[in-house]
């Protein structure tokens, strides 16, 4: 028996017993007559002390020749500690110990394994498995755990079946690129791995399983970032005999009892908005409403004024900051620098204040008398204090933008708490959006979304203007989870496939094996899909997805601890009748 108890749950009731623990050296207090150990393992940390009156001189040399990350077995008894540490749940006891056998010697870690480490985040990536021992990614890969437990324990209450769906499949050509594995059986054929399990899920929709789940591995073969990795995890669900309001109702209540269960917040039915007014109001279709600054359009106001830029401007929009006409013009300046990098893109930002001695100025009083700045400001609702923040160009780049710059300022004054929730649903998506260069029209989510039914006849006469039978859950600024209600009707299936410029040959070689379920009788269904990483991110105040992935990938989409994707060997490549050329 390596350990009768575990590293955190030693406490004064176990006064005298003789216990024995296992787990790896933390730290090492060496006073000469009287050395200090902390002994950690995933549950805590436990005080050992070797005392030179009360140790064998054999013991004591033995604990001195222990290091960091060693791996030790210690039998001992229970004391209690003189001096206590309230800050762990074993600070009243300690362990004389009076039996150490090291189980593995380690070398010096690269990096310090403590709450507060000095390994940057590359050095983490690359000894993850030492990183991992620190309790601040342990608890976020617990917490994982326990949210993955709580969906599967609601969706089962709630009558829905587990099943695996399959990870080789076919590749499609919609959404984002495929990784695609190759077949050594069928030579110069290739698998794909799934997107999404979406067309199994309306198959064991046709199948009758009525209530679906899963909690499944994805792959999207794009750009990283800080909330995306190549591969990760969603909770999938389908339903079958629903409409919209029957999926939302259940996902709705899903997410109320794990807000509830893991913050004790409670909620009410969840606000709606639709896709235009999100666009409209927020410049994105997952506005983060746990604080204001509403757009506010001025085109009205302000064109005619022989100011050119605004003149010439699509739109001009702004944003009202509250209480920040304190601002310096160093301050403004370095906000303009910020709409103005790249990745932003604007050209240039207007500014107006409405001053806590109640005089109102503006970057463009050369243009705007004293009468049309009132009006502007009035036109924002700003009160003494305010600082309004102007955009001006092509209507959906200047939405982008000042959308952007809203979530800057959130950040900068502290109004996107971790530990306030703001969910809401946005509902009445575009079925389709234009793609200008390919000349033809994308599916917004999927095509295998319904169009309202009351849009349905705009398939044939305006497709652009038909809204999607669809809808997003957004929380805190965050798309967490997505869905539909699905076309099951054959006939339109293949109005859909003619939309989006899919011959009838292409059609059937991506999508045969759906339309032929079709024909056996498929019932009306609908679903959601949950990005699982980033909500169990989000419930835990934070939205970096990387700590609550064991193993992540870096933004390069490497795995740099076993160094990931790499070559294979010239035999596997034969083997697979494979032959690369790679461009210089």
């Amino acid at each position: 028996m390596f350990r009768s108890h575990t590293n955190g749950e030693l406490s004064l009731q176990h006064l005298n017993e003789e216990v024995t623990l296992s787990g790896w050296v933390q730290t090492i207090r060496d006073k000469g007559f009287m050395i200090w150990i902390d002994l950690r393992d995933r549950y805590g940390i436990t005080q050992l002390v070797f005392d030179q009156d009360r140790s064998s001189t054999e013991l004591m040399e033995n604990a001195k020749k222990l290091g960091r990350e060693f791996v030790i077995q210690v039998t001992g008894r229970v004391i209690e500690r003189v001096s206590k540490n309230p800050n762990i749940p074993t600070g009243e006891i300690e362990i004389l110990v009076e039996k150490l056998e090291v189980l593995n010697e380690s070398q010096l870690p690269p990096f310090t394994i403590e709450d507060e480490t000095d390994g940057g985040e590359e050095l983490r990536m690359k000894y993850r498995y030492l990183d991992i021992r620190r309790a601040p990614v342990r608890d976020k890969l617990i917490f994982r755990h326990k949210m993955a437990q709580k969906v599967r324990n609601y969706l089962s209450d709630e009558g829905f079946i587990e099943v695996e769906t399959p990870v080789l499949i076919k590749s499609t050509p919609e959404g984002a690129r495929d990784f695609v594995v190759p077949s050594r059986m069928n030579p110069g054929q290739f698998y794909a791995l799934p997107q999404s399990p979406q067309t199994f899920k309306q198959l064991l929709m046709v199948g009758g399983m009525d209530k679906y789940f899963q909690i499944v591995k994805c792959f999207r073969d794009e750009d990283l970032r800080a909330d995306r990795q190549p591969e990760f995890t969603q909770i999938d669900c389908e339903m079958a005999f629903v409409e919209q309001e029957d999926v939302m109702n259940v996902f709705e209540g899903m997410t109320k009892t794990l807000i509830k269960d893991i913050t004790g917040q409670e909620f009410g039915t969840f606000p709606r908005m639709t896709f235009a007014d999100a666009m409209q109001k927020y410049g994105n279709d997952k506005p983060d409403i746990r604080f204001g600054m509403e757009f506010v359009e001025l085109n009205d106001l302000v064109k005619g004024k022989d100011f050119k830029i605004f003149d010439d401007a699509e739109l001009v929009v702004g944003i009202n900051v509250e209480g920040c006409a304190d601002y310096t013009r160093k301050q403004i300046d370095e906000l303009v620098d910020w709409v103005k990098r790249p990745q932003i893109g604007a050209s240039g930002m207007v500014w107006a204040k409405f001053q806590n001695d109640g005089v109102k100025t503006s970057s463009v009083n050369k243009f705007y008398n004293e009468e049309d700045l009132a009006k502007i400001i009035e036109n924002f609702g700003a009160k003494e204090g305010d600082l309004m923040l102007i955009l001006s160009g092509n209507e959906h780049k200047v939405r982008t933008q000042l959308s952007a710059l809203r979530m800057e300022l959130g950040n900068r004054l502290g109004l996107r708490k971790g530990n306030v929730f703001a969910p809401l649903w946005v509902v009445d998506f575009p079925l389709l959006e234009f793609d200008e260069e390919s000349g033809r029209y994308h599916a917004m989510h999927h095509p295998f979304t319904s169009p309202k039914t009351e849009d349905i006849h705009l398939l044939e006469t305006d497709p652009g203007k038909a809204r999607a039978n669809a809808y997003d859950m957004v929380l805190n600024g965050n798309e967490i989870g997505g869905g539909s209600i699905r076309i099951f009707d054959r006939d339109l299936q293949s109005r859909m496939f003619d939309l989006l410029g899919f011959t009838k040959e292409e059609a059937e070689a991506q999508f045969g094996f759906l339309m032929n379920a079709f024909k056996y009788g498929a019932p009306p269904h609908g679903g959601l899909a949950f990005g699982f990483d980033r909500l169990v991110a989000i419930l835990d105040g934070n939205e970096v997805i990387r700590d609550y992935i064991a193993f992540p990938k870096n933004n390069s989409g490497r795995d740099v601890m076993i160094d990931a994707p790499a070559a294979i060997a010239d035999e596997q490549l034969d083997e697979l009748e494979l032959k690369l050329n790679l461009k210089a």
